[in-house]
């Protein structure tokens, strides 16, 4: 039984239309008054744009690109609905600035052509904005989350019928075997798969969000505030920019899987970024677990000179201190009852410059003495010391810096820093989402890479017009400021 009503191309116009026709006066008004889009294209667009073609250009190079920021603002998911706009609407064309409006094709192969350009524009705006954010929360600014996702093309492999009818196979393959549950068909449905679309190569086999896809891959970069800093399209100019990354064979494993190629790519993806933004200083890097590893942490703390990294412990393999017991985050214990934890004393800095963690007996209190002096004394029933000052561990970070990268696991700081890594899947799903980039009908990995690289501009001038207006609730969406 069908629950909910499909909404036709025509209602969704009607609604569109609606929403615009009762906001464009005052929220054009407002972007034409605050924001000069020309003082944020590149001189090198402006000079590729009106090079010496035989012909003159019908459409202002302005007009283009405010037409498909618009498009993202209002969340119109379509360019040809984004043309019919232009073409009912007199108020939209003028303030774009076209004469006439353009068709289809025209903003298509302007994607294609200028794609350079506006990665260009993106990176100039990341470090317009860069200032801005740190003056809205300096500790936000400073950090650094990284996570992959896909955007799912047009090809006939993300049909579900056809993932579906392979799972229906193996599992009544499984049935008629009888086989235990050591066999997984979705595991075996990923194995058969091919690993990309058979119309193009590039077009990779992905697990998000629990389905299988095929998708070009795409890495964003945020800060604290969920602002984009940097999207990376891992393709083949990627891989080949980077011949050091090495893409292994598909494993049974989709999320095993995800996870090696996430962990190649993130160190050249924040290389390319920094490298782009001197002015932007690593300090706080925040990820999933498919960066846990030694080479990443050191990586990451030794050579970009992040100062931390917040990185969770994945199951592959415990962490391990020969000089002391320590539980699952690093955390010495009580020689003599594991499941207590020594007591955090903060860290200071050796002679060398390196840091070390100190770590107390958590039955240790400070007795205040005759001299109003504190000292130490320790009230344990079963002692592993005969100091009376009890047992005082010390950690130094550079011996494993994947069970010390720079903090300490399972504080309170440590909990209350990590969820701040769900800011980078906000902003994925915000770019899929309200800036329609999911559900793009076309396979044209270049068209998808200038609409992913459009959705980042949209976000950046967003935040330039939440500054400019004093409202920086809005940096991250001006949704709530249209409504």
């Amino acid at each position: 039984m069908i629950t909910h009503k499909q909404l036709s191309l025509a209602e969704i116009f009607s609604d569109c239309k609606e929403k615009f026709e009762n906001d464009k006066y005052q929220f054009l008004s407002l972007l034409e008054d605050t924001i000069n889009i020309n003082k944020f294209i590149p001189i090198s667009f402006i000079e590729h744009f009106y090079a010496s073609t035989g012909r003159p250009r019908k459409y202002p190079l302005y007009a283009m690109i405010w037409a498909l920021l618009l498009q993202r603002i209002f969340s119109i998911p379509t360019d040809s609905l984004l043309i019919i706009f232009l073409k009912y609407s007199k108020e939209l064309r003028e303030f774009c600035g076209f004469s006439k409006v353009p068709d289809a094709s025209k903003i298509t192969r302007f994607k294609q052509d200028f794609i350079l350009d506006l990665q260009y524009m993106f990176d100039n705006l990341v470090d317009v904005t860069e200032p801005i954010c740190q003056q809205i929360d300096e500790f936000k600014a400073s950090m650094t989350i990284y996570d992959t996702s896909g955007i799912e093309a047009y090809v006939t492999e993300n049909n579900p019928k056809f993932a579906n009818r392979i799972i229906s196979q193996l599992k009544s393959y499984k049935k008629a075997m009888n086989l235990n549950d050591s066999y997984d068909p979705y595991k075996a449905a990923y194995g058969s798969m091919p690993s990309h679309a058979s119309s193009n190569q590039e077009i990779k086999q992905l697990y998000i969000n629990g389905h299988f896809c095929y998708v070009y891959k795409f890495g964003l970069v945020t800060n604290g505030l969920g602002i984009v800093r940097d999207i990376s399209f891992l393709n083949k100019d990627f891989l080949n920019a980077h011949p050091d990354i090495v893409i292994d064979k598909k494993s049974d494993s989709p999320d095993e899987d995800k996870s090696l190629h996430d962990a190649k790519a993130v160190i050249p993806v924040l290389n390319d970024f920094f490298k782009k933004h001197p002015l932007i200083n690593p300090d706080i890097f925040i990820g999933d677990a498919a960066f846990d590893s030694g080479l990443i942490y050191k990586s990451l703390l030794q050579d970009i000179k992040f100062s931390k990294a917040y990185i969770p412990l994945n199951s592959r393999s415990k962490l391990k201190n020969e000089e002391c017991p320590v539980n699952e985050d690093g955390i010495p214990c009580c020689p003599h009852d594991h499941s207590l934890l020594m007591k955090p004393e903060g860290s200071c800095k050796r002679k060398n410059g390196l840091v070390r963690y100190k770590f107390s007996c958590p039955k240790v209190k400070f007795v205040k003495q005759e001299n109003k002096k504190y000292k130490r004394q320790c009230y344990c029933e079963n002692p592993c010391t005969t100091s009376s000052s009890g047992r005082m561990f010390y950690v130094y970070p550079e011996k494993d810096l994947r069970a010390y990268p720079g903090t300490i696991r399972g504080t309170n700081e440590w909990e209350e820093t990590y969820k701040i890594r769900s800011v980078v899947e906000q902003s994925i799903n915000h770019f899929k989402e309200s800036f329609c980039i999911a559900g793009r009908k076309t396979q044209n990995e270049k068209t998808l890479h200038a609409d992913l690289l459009l959705a980042g501009i949209t976000q950046l001038i967003t935040v330039v017009l939440a500054d400019k207006i004093h409202k920086h609730q809005f940096i991250r969406s001006l949704k709530p400021l249209i409504a």
